[in-house]
């Protein structure tokens, strides 16, 4: 039902148009001056506005300049029994996308009404089609990534389930989704799960659905994501976090293709492609008996790694113009230069947040910087790493973790330890922040204090 507010100073008028469009099913709200309707726009949205211009006090041309002013972009009709062409010319010009002569046809103007609603809904769809677009988009140069791509391309029309291996931030969901969207499901729904960020107790009912009254909390029905998913694909992100409890069920579902909602009496039959993604080796983790050996091999069907952005210097450049170009424009900024040494100095970088940790810092550098982006800026905005893991002796393990733990420490000392905002910067979870703290030893209450 489309919200629609009328503006004129005439009782009659209003309460004709009022019984007109509610006849049509819309809902219309009525006020007889420009300031009431000022009031209204700023408390609740409107689909349309259809407001007729000569009035008392302020007319409607001035709540057309009002709603450039504000910066509120919503279609508005015009109506007048007093029109001239300069009047017409001049509504056009403020934003106006028709204008009618009094007296009015009933049925003209709900046409009208209907085909500015229908058009504004298409400009609606087309604008969110075009965000979706950018926002999904894969930019790549590097070898390591064609390579990948093709993987993608080879894997996306089959119905093999897909285990998508990579840190945090290489960008394993916008993986998932390039496979979902050239598929044959791609006109199905794509759902995505975080294993790792939801509460052990609580996963069932997110991956399955619960009745209303099964458990304390339960007011309504609540649909899974299976059941959401249905005829689409379904991603569980870090599955390696999954609880053994909750791996025994979800291998019965792939296994049967039925889900049981929590407190729920009957089956009910889902058609999901089931991708999974995690950062952790899951091989490694079968090993341990903390991933069941059974549903490895139901999710390890085609295994896609994905490399991390250190590996692949070659995309740096192309990923620092896009995400440039995509934060301007989310912003509505001026568009900024990288010089060739500020791109150099990105490309020295180790980048462990990965993909993610680059996006964060180009939105930082566009804020910092007037018209360019140069070396001096890119410097003081990345982590100045310790260079004491370089000197570690021992196995290739024990470097990296030495290498993981000063950087970790020094992304913490940049943010005054603010594990919030530490987590941002490096592209992770602030619960994987604290994990990878507790698994590399760093006590963050000592390091606070210099110790």
């Amino acid at each position: 039902m489309s919200q629609l507010l009328i503006v004129d100073d005439d009782p009659n008028t209003l309460a004709s148009l009022a019984r007109a469009f509610r006849l049509a099913g819309h809902e219309a709200t009525v006020c007889d001056s420009v300031v009431r309707a000022v009031e209204l726009i700023g408390t609740r949205r409107f689909d349309m506005i259809l407001s007729d211009v000569v009035m008392p006090g302020r007319d409607g041309l001035s709540l057309l300049e009002e709603l450039k002013a504000l910066g509120i972009s919503v279609p508005v009709v015009m109506i007048s029994g007093q029109a001239n062409i300069e009047m017409a010319v001049r509504a056009t010009r403020l934003g106006a996308v028709d204008f009618l002569e009094k007296p009015l046809s009933t049925e003209k103007l709900l046409l009208t009404v209907g085909n500015v609603l229908k058009l504004a809904r298409l400009e609606g769809e087309n604008q969110q089609l075009r965000e979706r677009v950018g926002k999904h988009e894969i930019v790549w140069a590097s070898e390591a990534m064609r390579r990948v791509m093709a993987q993608v391309e080879r894997v996306a029309e089959s119905e093999s389930r897909v285990c998508i291996l990579g840190e945090t931030g290489t960008g394993k969901e916008l993986i998932a989704r390039t496979v979902h969207e050239r598929s044959a499901r791609r006109g199905g729904p794509f759902v995505t799960l975080n294993c790792a960020a939801v509460p052990a107790e609580l996963i069932e009912s997110e991956l399955f659905g619960h009745e209303k009254g099964s458990f304390t909390g339960a007011a309504a029905r609540h649909l899974g994501k299976f059941e959401q998913a249905h005829r689409g694909t379904l991603l569980l992100d870090e599955i390696g976090d999954m609880p053994p409890v909750m791996q025994a069920k979800l291998l019965r579902v792939l296994e049967e293709k039925e889900i049981e909602r929590v407190g729920g009496g009957r089956p009910i039959a889902v058609d999901v492609r089931v991708l999974v993604a995690t950062h952790r080796d899951l091989p490694d983790l079968v090993k341990q008996g903390q991933f069941r050996e059974d549903l490895f091999h139901r999710v390890y069907v085609f295994p896609l790694a994905l490399p991390p952005l250190r590996e692949r210097p070659e995309d740096i450049p192309v990923l620092a113009a896009h995400f440039s170009r995509r934060v301007a424009e989310q912003n509505h900024w001026k568009p900024k230069v990288f010089t060739d040494d500020a791109v150099a100095a990105l490309a020295k970088y180790s980048w462990p947040g990965n993909v993610r940790e680059l996006r964060n810092v180009v939105e930082r550098l566009l804020l910092l910087c007037d018209t360019q982006v140069d070396r001096d800026a890119v410097e003081s905005t990345l982590p100045r790493l310790p260079r004491a893991a370089a000197r570690v002796q021992g196995s290739l393990a024990e470097r990296v973790e030495a290498f993981e733990r000063e950087t970790l420490l020094a992304a913490l000392e940049s943010h005054n330890f603010h594990m919030t905002e530490t987590a941002k910067a490096l592209g992770l979870e602030r619960s994987h922040l604290y994990k990878k703290c507790q698994q590399l030893g760093i006590d963050l209450q000592s390091a606070r204090k210099g110790g």
